[in-house]
């Protein structure tokens, strides 16, 4: 992300309508947080949006200020995702009258309904492409190269969809109809839109449906298509950031970068991986928060009612999703909570729990983070300087003086400050780059404070091993001073082998910042 980006986001205000006296979650630090309200299964029984009426004061209690909900038309599936009549909000979820009653509920509660909004394909109501409600040339507004062989309209903008045709937003009068559809959701009570598969078209027309519909909220479901790299995640997050600079910032994306590294640090215990080099948050949030939804689990990713079922494709593993919304919690984006997890896995006390602390502590889409500790076994962060929270099983890392323990489970815990804690040291994490590892060689790292051993070689501090041959760790060291380092390792004999050349010297901040030292063998 540029500066230049920045600059986009600044000028699209003029995008939408009269500011409304609540600031929208996308105009600056927003404290929002919305919860998917659905699961895998929720249509099948029926009556769906009758459960969400009866729950709208349950979810204004417990804080919840947007609620994403399926998508409301017609369709050939009973999950929505395959669209037939759009202008027909008859539903597997039930009916036009339920949909209207539960909107009108969640509205009267300061619950703003997202709905979800499938434009990119859509299916024909007796056959391949005979769109109806409304009508379509069953020709034109097909992009050329689809599945169906009577496509002609012009090449596609994104990826292809196998399951249903991909629409032609080319077309003037597909948008317009698409607008018009849209803005008779909002009259119905729907605040603001959760694009699906907007990989499947140009991030260019999301921007045009949201300068035409100008919703409360907006945000886009990019997953990449190629398989997550927890060694690069900056691949996927530039994917994903790309978007967000298409549609000029009028709409955020889920941070599918944070969920990979947290399947990745949850499923192995590993969480240097929520570290990025730069010391920020490894995820998408790291580079832009404000424009980023984090998540532990969806619809598409996890399970539903119970931990193996729904379609499971990329779960948090079951033991640890309350891990994993004490890091989506307390750090920046916009967090949404899976349904499923509140009301069905009995873990809505421990969630909102989490979530008053956010409330409480002021914490916002753009809070800082400093990040502590970053290793195997254990996660540590200053959020705002108001929360702490520590993720792992070593319990070794605490706060320190003036923090309450306001929440803890199953490899969490979360502090809050009591107003009177005042940073006393810089954090450094140090980096050494052992061009010659030996297995079970370890590396360490010694300079001229306490805190580094004062250079003794025999108590001198180790580092650990991320992506081989690189090594590091972070220590608390005194703040404004000038410390000499340098990276040791002893060789197959025990004996010390320092890093050549004159001794590195990292000036450290002021307390309770961090930066990184970076040296070579």
């Amino acid at each position: 992300m540029t500066l230049k980006t920045r600059l986009l986001v600044v000028s699209t205000a003029g995008l939408f309508a009269a500011a409304p006296a609540v600031a929208r979650p996308l105009d600056g630090a927003s404290t929002d947080v919305m919860i998917q309200g659905f699961h895998w299964n929720s249509a099948s029984a029926g009556g769906w949006w009758n459960t969400v009426k009866n729950n709208a004061a349950t979810l204004q209690a417990a804080g919840f200020t947007m609620i994403w909900l399926p998508p409301p038309s017609d369709a050939a599936s009973t999950q929505g995702y395959l669209p037939r009549q759009l202008s027909v909000l008859n539903s597997s979820y039930g009916t036009e009258a339920e949909l209207t009653q539960a909107l009108a509920a969640l509205n009267a509660k300061g619950v703003k309904p997202i709905a979800d909004i499938v434009v990119n394909h859509r299916v024909g109501t007796a056959n391949w492409a005979d769109f109806t409600n409304p009508t379509w040339n069953t020709c034109s507004a097909v992009v050329a190269g689809d599945e169906w062989t009577g496509a002609c309209g012009s090449p596609d903008s994104g990826e292809g969809y196998a399951a249903a045709r991909d629409l032609d937003h080319s077309q003037a009068n597909v948008r317009a109809d698409l607008k018009t559809w849209m803005n008779g959701l909002k009259e119905k009570g729907f605040a603001g839109w959760r694009f699906d598969f907007v990989k499947g078209f140009a991030g260019g027309y999301v921007k045009e449906y949201v300068t035409a519909t100008a919703p409360w909220f907006c945000v886009g479901e990019f997953w990449p298509t190629n398989s997550f790299d927890a060694n690069n995640p900056n691949n996927w997050k530039q994917q994903i950031t790309n978007w967000v600079d298409a549609t000029t910032g009028t709409c955020a994306a889920f941070d599918f970068g944070t969920k990979g590294l947290l399947n990745d640090a949850l499923t192995n215990n590993n969480y240097a991986r929520l570290k990025a080099s730069d010391g920020k948050p490894a995820g998408g949030i790291g580079w832009w928060p404000g424009r980023h939804v984090t998540f532990v689990d969806n619809h598409d990713t996890g399970p539903s009612e119970t931990c193996g079922n729904g379609q499971n494709h990329w779960p948090v593993p079951c033991a640890k999703v309350m891990t994993g919304y004490a890091y989506v919690l307390t750090h920046p984006g916009i967090p949404t909570v899976y349904w499923a997890h509140y009301f069905n896995w009995g873990l809505g006390s421990s969630i909102k729990t989490l979530m008053d602390i956010r409330k409480n502590a002021g914490l916002t889409s753009e809070s800082t983070v400093s990040i502590q500790r970053a290793e195997a076994g254990l996660y540590a962060a200053i959020i705002g300087g108001k929360v702490a929270v520590r993720l792992g099983n070593n319990t070794t890392w605490t706060p320190g003086t003036g923090w309450t323990q306001a929440a803890s489970g199953t490899d969490y815990t979360v502090w809050t400050s009591n107003g009177t804690t005042t940073p006393t040291t810089a954090n450094v994490e140090f980096v050494c780059n052992n061009g010659t590892t030996v297995m079970g060689q370890n590396v360490y790292v010694a300079g001229s404070v306490a805190a580094l051993d004062n250079w003794s070689p025999t108590t001198t501090k180790v580092l650990s091993p991320t992506a081989y041959p690189t090594w590091r760790g972070t220590y608390a060291l005194p703040p404004n001073t000038a410390v000499q380092w340098k990276c040791l390792k002893r060789d197959g004999a025990g004996n010390v082998v320092w890093q050549g050349g004159s001794n590195n010297t990292v000036t450290t901040p002021a307390a309770g910042g961090s930066i990184t030292a970076t040296a070579s063998f």
